[in-house]
């Protein structure tokens, strides 16, 4: 059986890393969206707050280096899941409501295709390159 064989394979997806960080994003949106209806957050902060985590872009403007560091700051799990922890500890629901957005952001990138950033440019992603130069 040949590499091409395989991947005709109905679960071939499953030997496909970049496809299974795709779905992985797409289940992390769906989780957010069905946690903050379920926490109850206001819809209207969602809709507000969904692009925010894109702010780390700036970062961009010190250069492509400083850029990545920046943007890969905002577009893991680390900060969300501090915000979390900490709305969990501390009873505290605006931080919950800002989590589960911010979670949800990253999901829709990560289906998307949009990846962490590597120093070489914006283009440049752990999923592969975006844009136009693909």
């Amino acid at each position: 059986m040949t590499d091409r064989d395989a991947r005709r394979r109905p679960l071939a997806f499953l030997l496909d890393p970049i496809a299974l960080l795709r779905l992985e994003g797409g289940l992390l949106l769906a989780l957010s969206l069905l946690l903050f209806w379920k926490y109850p957050g206001a819809w209207l902060l969602y809709v507000l707050l969904v692009l925010a985590p894109d702010l780390f872009m700036l970062g961009y403007l010190r250069g492509p280096r400083a850029g990545a560091a920046v943007y890969n700051l905002g577009h893991t799990w680390l900060l969300p899941g501090l915000l979390g922890i900490i709305a969990i500890l501390a009873g505290a629901s605006a931080a919950g409501s800002i989590a589960l957005i911010w979670f949800g952001h990253i999901g829709v990138d990560r289906l998307l295709g949009y990846g962490l950033k590597r120093p070489t440019g914006f283009q440049d992603t752990h999923l592969g390159r975006i844009g136009r130069n693909r």
